[in-house]
């Protein structure tokens, strides 16, 4: 993928959970299965628009398993907790969500078998918006993205059912 990364660094973090940390259980599949609140920090002046991602790094037969994609989210420093299902939306802003474990909307971790899953948040800044229909997928959304990438910034979590 082409990244035109800026000078100035993307940072991330949320008031949800700490960074590395456990994410905590109402944003799981095993609780209220909401988005958590993400906050970003020195996003460009250039970024129009962003895309956030949530994926798990632990799945079998797969580098990551996509839980959550969202895109032409108009570029803000927060993306506030629980983003609505759907695959278009119009609160907190106008965005689409694409096919992310089999639905238009935020899957919390729900690791099998008690297991501990590595999972990150990735958020990317972009200078255009993006022309996909909700059916695309994170490859897709990666994809079109090319070239568009101001920055970019993760934050990673775990998940364990008790």
């Amino acid at each position: 993928m082409t990244t035109v990364l800026l000078a100035i660094a993307l940072t991330i973090f949320s008031p949800s959970f700490e960074a590395g940390g456990l994410l905590p259980v109402q944003f799981s599949g095993y609780g209220e299965d909401i988005s958590p609140e993400l906050v970003l920090e020195n996003l460009a002046d250039e970024a129009k628009y962003l895309v956030v991602s949530f994926c798990d790094e632990d799945m079998p037969f797969t580098d990551e398993y996509c839980h959550w994609v969202c895109w032409n989210i108009p570029a803000t420093d927060r993306i506030p907790e629980n983003i609505p299902s759907g695959a278009e939306i119009d609160e907190p802003f106008h965005a689409v969500q694409g096919v992310g474990y089999g639905r238009h909307k935020y899957r919390g971790p729900k690791p099998p078998f008690h297991a501990k899953h590595n999972y990150h948040f990735t958020v990317y800044a972009l200078d255009a918006e993006l022309n996909l229909p909700s059916s695309a997928t994170l490859k897709d959304v990666k994809k079109a993205m090319e070239g568009h990438i101001l920055q970019e910034a993760t934050i990673r979590c775990w998940y364990q059912k008790e």
